[in-house]
Parts: C-alpha cells; sequence; structure tokens
C-alpha cells in the first residue's frame, strides 16, 4: 500500500522540500515572463495608438448631437439655440422603410430636417386659402419657425411646399433623442401619400416608444433625487454586515458551517418525506407512467408515482453522501472551518484588504470607459455622405435625375421637374485609410478590453495573494508581519511579475473570446432547425465554459504561487496544480465548505438590506420621526433594487477578498505540511489549532519562542 501511494505520489510531482532561508514570499526576485510582459506593454502602446487615432478621424457627434439636411448639428454652432430636429413628414420614415432600418442609420429620415428651438405643441395643417399667401404671413408672423434657413419671406407658400423648404403639417410633438416625435394620441393628418391603416399607426408608436421611456426616466432622476442619501445608507449597511460577518467567523465559523450543513441535511431530508407522500398518494390511485404514455407537456409528468420515485431515490443518494461525507471527512471540514477562522483573523490584522476591490473597480472602470470611447470614436470616423433622392423617382420630370449620386446638403436642389428632390443623409464613407481598417480596429479594440480586464482581476489576485501569505509565513504574529503587506506586494507584483500576469490574462482571454465567437455563430443560426447542429454548438458551448471554469482556477492558484516564491507563470501553475492534485481532497472540502458559508454570507447581507429597504421605502415602517420618513416616491421598488444591486456587489467585493485570503492560506497550509515536521529547526507556521487538529506539535511553539536561527 505505501509504495502504491508513494507512485501515485510521484505522478503528482514530489513534496516540497526542506529550504532554511524560506520565510514567506521571497523578496530577492528577478522579473518574470520577460518576453510576455514586452508583448502586452507593445500591445497596449499600439491601443494607445488606435485611441489616438480614433480621436483623431473620429466624431462622436454623429452620435450625439442630430443634423439637419444641411449636415449640421442641432445644439451646436449656429444652431446653439436650437437643440431639437424637427421632421417634416415623419410618416416618410415608416412608408420608406422598417423602423429597425431607421435606427441603424441614426434615425434619419428621407424627408426635410430643420433645428428648432422648441418642438410644436398644437397640431397644424396648411389650409387650401393660404397656399397664395407669402411665407412671412403663414409663417414667421405665426411663429412657425420651422421652415429651412433661408427660405426668404416673400416666397409663396405653395412654392415652399413645393420645393419642401417648409412643412405642411404641424403635429404635437415632444423631444426624445434630440428629435422631435408626435404624442402618441396624434391623428395623422389626411394628406396625400399618408393613410390611416393600421401598419402605419404601428410605425408610429414604433418610432414614439421612447416618448413614454422619457416619462419613465424623468420619474425615475426623481426618484433618486428623493432618495438616494438613504440608498447611501443602505449601501453602508450592506458594508458594515459583510466586514462584520467576516470578522466575526473567527468566533462562530464552527458552529455556523455546523448548522448550515444540518440545514441542507434537513431540506433534504423534507425533500425525502414530500416525495414519498406524493409517491404514496399517486401509488394509491394507480397513477402511473405508462396511463401517460409520452408528451412534452412536462408538467404532466407531476401526476404520476414514477417521477416523485425517481425524485426521492436522488435525494436519498445525496442525503447518504453527505452523511458518508461528514462521517469519514469529518477530520478534513475541521481542517476547512479552522483555515477559515485563520483567513478571518488575517483580513483582522491586514484591514486595507478588504478596500483593495475599490482599487481594481477603478481600475476595471478606466478599461471599459477607454474602449467605450475607443469604439465610439472609431465607429464614427467616416466623413458623412449625401446623395439625391425623391420620394417617387417614377414622376414625370424625375427619369434624368441623377438619383443616389453624391451632392452638397448645403445647396438643396431645386428642379421644378422633380417634385420632391432633395440632398439627403446616406451614412459615412469607407474610402479612407482608418475606414478600411475598421473592423480590424474594432477587433483589436475588444482584444485589449478582454486582455486589459483579465489583467486587472489577475493583479488583484496576486496582490491579495502577496499579502497574506506574508501573514502565514510570520512565524511570530502579528510581530512578524511586515509594516504594509498590502503596499509591499502591489509594488513588488507591477515591477517583477507583470509579464507573468499578462500570459495568463491572454490565455485566459483567448478562451473567451473563443466563446464570444462562439456566441455569435449560435445567434445567427438560430433559425436553423438541425437538431445535430444544435447539439454540435451545445458540446462546444459546454466544453469551452468549462476550459475557462478551469483556466480561471489554474491562473488563480498559479498568482498564489507567483506571489510567494517569484516564478514564472507555466512553473507556478505547474506547482500549483500537483500540490492541489495531491491534496485532492482536503482541496474538494474546503472549496465546498467556503462556497456554502460565502454563499450564506451574500444571502444574510443581502437579504437583511433588501428587507430593511422594503420596509423602509415602501412606509411601512412608522414612528421614526420626520428626520427619517421615507421619501415620496413614483417607483418605491427602484431605490430597493438599487439598494439589493449594491449590496450585492459590496458583499462580493468583500468576499472575494476572502476568499482569496481562503485559497492562499491553503496553499501555504499544504506547503508547511510538506516543507517541515515540527522540529526545533523545521517548526511548522500554522496556527495550534491546525497542530492540534492534525495531532502534531512545534518543539517551539510560534509565538511562545524564537525560532532558531
Amino acid at each position: 500500500m505505501g509504495g502504491k501511494r508513494d507512485k501515485d505520489d510521484e505522478a503528482y510531482g514530489k513534496p516540497v522540500k526542506y529550504d532554511p532561508s524560506f520565510r514567506g514570499p521571497i523578496k530577492n526576485r528577478s522579473c518574470t515572463d520577460v518576453i510576455c510582459c514586452v508583448l502586452f506593454l507593445l500591445f497596449i502602446l499600439g491601443y494607445i495608438v488606435v485611441g489616438i487615432v480614433a480621436w483623431v478621424y473620429g466624431d462622436p457627434r454623429q452620435v450625439l448631437y442630430p443634423r439637419n439636411s444641411t449636415g449640421a448639428y442641432c445644439g451646436m454652432g449656429e444652431n446653439k439655440d436650437k437643440p431639437y430636429l424637427l421632421y417634416f413628414n415623419i410618416f416618410s420614415c415608416i412608408l420608406s422603410t422598417n423602423i429597425i432600418s431607421v435606427a441603424e442609420n441614426g434615425l434619419q429620415c428621407p424627408t426635410p430636417q430643420v433645428c428648432v428651438s422648441s418642438c410644436p405643441e398644437a397640431p397644424w395643417t396648411v389650409e387650401n386659402s393660404q397656399f397664395l399667401q407669402t411665407v412671412g404671413e403663414v409663417f414667421y408672423t405665426k411663429n412657425r419657425n420651422f421652415c429651412l434657413p433661408g427660405v426668404p419671406w416673400n416666397m409663396r407658400v405653395i412654392t415652399s411646399l413645393q420645393q419642401e423648404l417648409c412643412p405642411s403639417f404641424l403635429l404635437p410633438s415632444a423631444p426624445a433623442l434630440g428629435r422631435c416625435f408626435p404624442w402618441t394620441n396624434v391623428t395623422p393628418p389626411v394628406l396625400p401619400g399618408i393613410t390611416n391603416d393600421t401598419t402605419i399607426e404601428q410605425g408610429i408608436s414604433g418610432l414614439i416608444d421612447s416618448l413614454n421611456a422619457r416619462d419613465i426616466s424623468v420619474k425615475i432622476f426623481e426618484d433618486f433625487a428623493q432618495s438616494w442619501y438613504w440608498i447611501l445608507v443602505a449601501l453602508g449597511v450592506a458594508l458594515v454586515l459583510s466586514l462584520l460577518f467576516i470578522l466575526l467567523l473567527r468566533l462562530v465559523a464552527g458552529p455556523l458551517v455546523l448548522v448550515l450543513i444540518l440545514g441542507v441535511l434537513g431540506v433534504l431530508a423534507y425533500g425525502i418525506y414530500y416525495c414519498w407522500e406524493e409517491y404514496r398518494v399517486l401509488r394509491d390511485k394507480g397513477a402511473s407512467i405508462s396511463q401517460l404514455g409520452f408528451t412534452t407537456n412536462l408538467s404532466a409528468y407531476r401526476s404520476v408515482q414514477e417521477t416523485w420515485l425517481a425524485a426521492l431515490i436522488v435525494l436519498a443518494v445525496l442525503e447518504a453522501i453527505l452523511l458518508l461525507v461528514l462521517i469519514f471527512l469529518r477530520q478534513r471540514i475541521r481542517i476547512a472551518i479552522a483555515l477559515l477562522k485563520e483567513a478571518s483573523k488575517a483580513v483582522g490584522h491586514m484591514m486595507s484588504t478588504m478596500f483593495y476591490p475599490l482599487v481594481t473597480f477603478v481600475l476595471l472602470l478606466i478599461c471599459i470607459a477607454y474602449w467605450a470611447m475607443t469604439a465610439l470614436y472609431l465607429a464614427t470616423s467616416g466623413q458623412p455622405q449625401y446623395v439625391l433622392w425623391a420620394s417617387n423617382v417614377s414622376s414625370p420630370g424625375c427619369e434624368n435625375v441623377p438619383i443616389n449620386t453624391s451632392c452638397n446638403p448645403m445647396v438643396q436642389p431645386v428642379n421644378s421637374s422633380c417634385p420632391g428632390l432633395m440632398c439627403i443623409f446616406q451614412g459615412y464613407s469607407s474610402t479612407g485609410l482608418v475606414q478600411r481598417s475598421l473592423f480590424n480596429l474594432q477587433i483589436y479594440g475588444v482584444l485589449g478590453l478582454f486582455w486589459t480586464l483579465n489583467w486587472v482581476l489577475a493583479l488583484g489576485q496576486c496582490v491579495l495573494a502577496g499579502a497574506f501569505a506574508s501573514f502565514y509565513w510570520a512565524f511570530h504574529k502579528p510581530q512578524d508581519i511586515p509594516t504594509f503587506p498590502l503596499f509591499s506586494a502591489f509594488i513588488r507584483t507591477l515591477r517583477y511579475h507583470t509579464g507573468s500576469l499578462a500570459f495568463g490574462a491572454l490565455i485566459l482571454t483567448l478562451v473567451q473570446i473563443a466563446r464570444v465567437i462562439l456566441e455569435y455563430i449560435d445567434h445567427k443560426l438560430r433559425g436553423v432547425q438541425n437538431p445535430v447542429a444544435r447539439c454540435i454548438m451545445c458540446c462546444f458551448k459546454c466544453c469551452l465554459w468549462c476550459l475557462e471554469k478551469f483556466i480561471k482556477f489554474l491562473n488563480r492558484n498559479a498568482y498564489i504561487m507567483i506571489a510567494i516564491y517569484g516564478k514564472n507563470f507555466c512553473v507556478s501553475a505547474k506547482n500549483a496544480f500537483m500540490l492541489l492534485m495531491r491534496n485532492i481532497v482536503r482541496v474538494v472540502v474546503l472549496d465546498k465548505v467556503t462556497d456554502l458559508l460565502l454563499f450564506f454570507g451574500k444571502l444574510l447581507v443581502v437579504g437583511g438590506v433588501g428587507v430593511l429597504s422594503f420596509y423602509f421605502f415602501s412606509g411601512r415602517i412608522q414612528g421614526l420621526g420626520k428626520d427619517f420618513e421615507s421619501p415620496h416616491l413614483n417607483y418605491y421598488w427602484l431605490p430597493i433594487m438599487t439598494s439589493i444591486l449594491g449590496a450585492y456587489v459590496i458583499a462580493s467585493g468583500f468576499f472575494s477578498v476572502f476568499g482569496m485570503c481562503v485559497d492562499t492560506l491553503f496553499l501555504c497550509f499544504l506547503e508547511d505540511l510538506e516543507r517541515n515536521d515540527g522540529s526545533l529547526d523545521r517548526p511548522y507556521y500554522m496556527s495550534k489549532s491546525l497542530l492540534k487538529i492534525l495531532g502534531k506539535k512545534n518543539e517551539v511553539p510560534p509565538g511562545n519562542k524564537k525560532r532558531k536561527k
């Protein structure tokens, strides 16, 4: 038996040998994965160049501000006091194309558009008696300043309408997305080319749904303005609860884990009892699956006895497995509880680590904001192109007009032989070098986004691992803990291991991009009903998901080894994997116990904040005084959901630090067992509680005597 065990140990590497010079995270180390570091820095330099190119050639005003028919921006320059865009005939947006196409073209429509200071408030239509009057009499003197710029005062109204220089009707509108959209209850006017059929009404509703969104957004803004300070109070409560939960684990970890495990056993036992009762009732009735047969109505299977019998068997097996685990792995569960207590002590000695997620959050925000701005500038890097367009090309006089040829929007065509001829926006040019390379530059930006995000997350893991490793390998706690462990680990990681972090982040990035590509292909093939193709796609997606999870697990432990020993990524990943495989049972037990505990912690924090927020914002808490009254809100669920989401983010940030602490201390604990034997020259660094559980002892207990040099 012993020889077989030795062979198994050899398969996963040899145990770590004693090193008399080892005192925790190595200080005298050298740069690792230099080639990958250089590649990463060159990539970042290229990423910056892409951003500069996008900034030089891009113009986000094309997205942020609407353009009129002359190509000028509304709300800027000469139109500074005219921030809204008015469509002369908004029905042409529906008559010419579908709503999706209109949205993709920046809400451009084949109708004259003019910048206005305010949207029309009342319906109006040109009457027959006004056709021979002047534009000044019908429009300007009546404060209807909706004609194109430069239309003379003395032009006949009939002429301005024929040349589409002034609108033939106005609808009461409201601004949305910088454009004047009609109200939903407006009846379309009876004009040539416009009918009141269902298609038109649906099209109008599709265009002006944003008005309802605008009303809702105003109410949402009012609710946030009324309740923001109470939301901050709720987030403060979440922060305090998360911190208290972690710090109190050193006192209640054991009882809490026991209660949680018994709770799981109780839930499974109740499930077995419930399934048995349902099975017994259906068995007495004689309800069998043979009577039901095969059906796609899954709820029908609840009425047959075989369903509940199968559920009963599954739950009974799970209950038995959990009981066997408690009986035969109770020692390892005690070790996991002791490590959780030790992690709580480590966090208590290094409180600054609890707020390191703020640094990670800021860096992630910078990466996302830079990518978003670069993508926006790249998308608007082309020059706007304008072409000639007519509403009815087959009209008399339009046969010889060069439709779809480029034109100057500053000089609108005046051609009486072709009614409705105008110069309209078509799109953005793609003839320049930047425009021809736009797709490649966007791909480069996406790769940069994934790589930088993964690198920032890797930096946080490695920094926290370095800080917590310095706690474990301090023989006299807390005297031997470095003064600024988190700052020292941060500087050490940036100085020596940027390349190793970039290497691990690149591997994960390639897998994630492969998953994105696969999701895109799956989205495109949604309409394909081939079951074989669907099955193959699902298998590929499942494999890539498993691969991503495994790489994240491997990277996390590799960063811990990098933080401790300062070796390159591949060696660290190999050593971490071999160490974990030599202690696979302990790994599984600790992982599941930690997951159960942190899940309960998140549930406690988020549930507590959610319940308090619900009772407060819904006005169910009375007698708090005028200063503590709940604000009057349009949607009281809005601050509740915001508080719950914020509490989840805060709890996840705190517990991610605690999870990293547990993983780091666990690897250090495994190495401590292999490296040392408790003798005077090779004492254990673990706590007394761990030594007691393992039945070991130090000849020089930590904290009592000085270690022999």
